[in-house]
C-alpha cells in the first residue's frame, strides 16, 4: 500500500508530538500537519521531528501552526488536544472543559476536511467519540477512538514482566470504557495461543488487571509533572498503521454501537476491524455471564457520562 497523503494531528503536546514521531518514522504518510492553540508549539515540534528524518531515513514532511486551515485535504485527523485531569478535578469538570475544546476543533474539521477519517484520543475518550459522531453526523466508520489498544498493551507488558515470556507471543483483549471501567477478556488472553490460565493464577491475573486499570495514574504518580505519552502515542500509531495499510486488523477500538452487544448510540471499546475505510466492522464476541455483566456495567458508566454531556450540550 502507498502511504496516505496527509495526516493532521491536533494538539502538539507530548502525546501529539510522540504520535507524529512514530507516524513519520514509519513513512505512513507524505505530510503531517501539527496543530496547536499555543503559538509556536506545533511549529517547533514539527521542525524538531523533521530534523530527525535524515537520521531515521524517512521522507515525511512536517509542518505546524495554529490555524485550522492547515488540516485542509487531510485523509485522517487525530485529535489529542485537551486538558489532562488534575488533582481535585471531577470527571464532569474534565468533560466540560474538553468537550468545549473538541467542539472548536470539530468546527474546523467539518469546514476544512469534511471527507477525513477522525481518530479521537482526548479524554474522556468514549464520550468525546460519541460527541464527534453526533456533532458531525458522519457515518460511524469515519469516527472512532483509541483506548483499548493502550489498555491491552499495558496488560500484555505486565504479563510479560510477570512470566518472563516474550511480549511478541502475548495477546490480550481489553474492551469497555477506558481505564477504571475497562473489561479484560481473560478467555481471549493467550501466550503463544495457550490460555493465560496455564501460566498465571486468577489472583495474579486480577492483580495485573488492577494495575492495568490504573496504568496512567501509576505513571503520573511516578513522573509527577506529566502523565503517560509514549505508550498512548504508540497505540495511536498502531491504529494508523492498520488504516493506512488497509490491514483489516482486529483491534479494540472505541466504536459507535448500533445494536451490537445490546447497546445503541453509545461509543465504547469493542473489537473492530480497522482498514482504509476506518472502523469497517465490529466483531461480536460470545461473552459468558461474568463478561456480559462487566461489559454492561462499563457501558452504563459511559452512558451516564453521555447523559451528562447531553445536559451540557443539547444534542
Amino acid at each position: 500500500m502507498s502511504p496516505m497523503n496527509k495526516i493532521t494531528i491536533v494538539g502538539a503536546g507530548r502525546v501529539g508530538e510522540s504520535t507524529a514521531q512514530f507516524i513519520a518514522e514509519k513513512d505512513m504518510c507524505r505530510e503531517i500537519a501539527l496543530l496547536d492553540i499555543n503559538k509556536g508549539a506545533a511549529e517547533g515540534a514539527a521542525l524538531d521531528i523533521q530534523e530527525v528524518a535524515p537520521l531515521f531515513k524517512y521522507d515525511t514532511r512536517l509542518n505546524g501552526g495554529s490555524d485550522g486551515s492547515l488540516m485542509a485535504d487531510s485523509d485522517l485527523i487525530i485529535v489529542t488536544a485537551g486538558l489532562p485531569r488534575k488533582p481535585g478535578m471531577t470527571r464532569e469538570d474534565l468533560l466540560s472543559s474538553n468537550i468545549n475544546i473538541v467542539d472548536g476543533i470539530l468546527n474546523d474539521v467539518m469546514k476544512y476536511a469534511p471527507d477525513a477519517l477522525l481518530l479521537l484520543v482526548t479524554n474522556p475518550v468514549d464520550v468525546v467519540t460519541y460527541y464527534a459522531w453526533k456533532k458531525t453526523g458522519w457515518p460511524r466508520n469515519r469516527i472512532f477512538g483509541q483506548a483499548g489498544v493502550l489498555d491491552s498493551s499495558r496488560m500484555a507488558s505486565f504479563i510479560a514482566m510477570e512470566t518472563g515470556y516474550s511480549t511478541l507471543d502475548i495477546n490480550t483483549m481489553v474492551l469497555g470504557g477506558h481505564g477504571d471501567t475497562m473489561v479484560p477478556m481473560h478467555r481471549y488472553t493467550t501466550i503463544a495461543g495457550i490460555p493465560i490460565s496455564n501460566f498465571l493464577t486468577k489472583d495474579k491475573l486480577d492483580e495485573i488487571v488492577e494495575r492495568t486499570r490504573h496504568g496512567g495514574a501509576e505513571i503520573l504518580a511516578l513522573r509527577q509533572s506529566s502523565s503517560a505519552y509514549d505508550a498512548p502515542a504508540a497505540s495511536v500509531a498502531e491504529m494508523v498503521d492498520a488504516i493506512v495499510n488497509d490491514r483489516k486488523r482486529i483491534l479494540p477500538t472505541v466504536s459507535i454501537l448500533e445494536g451490537e452487544y445490546g447497546h445503541d448510540e453509545i461509543a465504547i471499546g469493542v473489537p473492530s476491524v480497522l482498514g482504509k475505510n476506518g472502523m469497517e466492522k465490529i466483531i461480536l464476541l460470545d461473552m459468558n455471564d461474568e463478561e456480559t455483566t462487566m461489559f454492561h456495567n462499563s457501558a452504563t458508566i459511559v452512558q451516564t457520562q453521555i447523559d451528562l454531556l447531553n445536559n451540557l450540550k443539547s444534542l
